[in-house]
């Protein structure tokens, strides 16, 4: 019979919270998991996974005009249209400043404008010590990452499928904009980790407002609680009168930065009393 797979999404509302070392240790304590890194814009999860990569595939998405200087005729229509000021008075177009829209190739009369497609990263199918792993690199600059984290969350679940795993975990991007909604629509469990700072605070329930909108169940994790206690009581206050459970208070262990520097995940780097606590956690998700 096959099993029942879950979907978990680790976010945080905020970047540097903690949340890329904590799925890193649920990769090392799930038995049967596929993982995955949504925060295709700056991608570190793979750093703690060592994954070996088996697959490559390019991520196409967008377009960005081309004249070509053999057919236009310099009437200017382009240039006069172009809201972006994406092209020159010489009838070149800058790439960066071109945002696809197309009015351009519409509006030329000699059809000397054609859309070419972006090539703006690549995503990948690797192998870990964990389980599969699914990961992607969006290009600098590059837009339309979260249609990126649609695609590796599609071949992630696939993975998971074909496998017979029980959970996809799934390392979430930070803020609230497209590729945490990306990264959160249609899991079963959210789990939020935030830290006892003021910004902390706010982005944790700014992303919570996001997840309760797609009615995902959510819980919370205060990283680092004892930094600030005052903030830590806030916090706890704060998911209180959202009836969200704080699953965990994990303490500061400068044990968590030497894992994070000999590039392991801190429960198999030693077993401290915040390990104790990490799987803990794992246990009650």
């Amino acid at each position: 019979m096959n099993r029942i797979m879950k979907q978990i999404t680790v976010i945080s509302g905020k970047g540097g919270t903690g949340k890329t070392v904590l799925t890193a240790s649920f990769a090392a304590l799930a038995k049967n998991a596929c993982f995955v890194d949504c925060d295709v814009d700056a991608a570190d999860l793979h750093l703690l996974l060592k994954p070996q990569i088996r697959e490559k595939h390019q991520f196409i998405s967008g377009q960005t005009a081309k004249i070509d200087r053999e057919i236009c005729t310099e009437c200017g229509q382009c240039i006069s249209i172009c809201r972006f000021r994406a092209i020159t008075e010489d009838y070149e177009v800058d790439p960066i400043s071109c945002e696809g829209c197309s009015i351009c190739s519409f509006i030329c009369p000699v059809d000397a404008i054609t859309m070419e497609e972006n090539l703006t990263g690549e995503w990948y199918v690797s192998d870990t010590r964990y389980g599969p792993f699914v990961h992607a690199k969006l290009g600098i600059a590059e837009e339309n990452s979260g249609k990126l984290v649609s695609k590796i969350r599609q071949a992630a679940q696939h993975i998971a499928e074909r496998e017979n795993l029980d959970y996809v975990i799934i390392d979430g991007p930070p803020g609230i904009g497209c590729p945490v909604i990306a990264s959160l629509s249609g899991v079963d469990f959210a789990l939020i980790v935030t830290e006892p700072t003021l910004s902390g605070i706010h982005d944790m329930e700014r992303v919570a407002d996001v997840a309760r909108h797609f009615d995902i169940p959510t819980k919370v994790v205060i990283n680092k609680y004892d930094i600030n206690l005052k903030n830590s009581e806030s916090i706890e206050k704060i998911c209180q009168k959202r009836n969200i459970e704080v699953l965990a208070r994990l303490p500061f262990a400068e044990v968590v930065v030497q894992s994070m520097v000999n590039g392991m995940p801190v429960v198999e780097y030693c077993s401290d009393q915040i390990v104790k606590e990490i799987i803990a956690l794992w246990n009650k998700m």
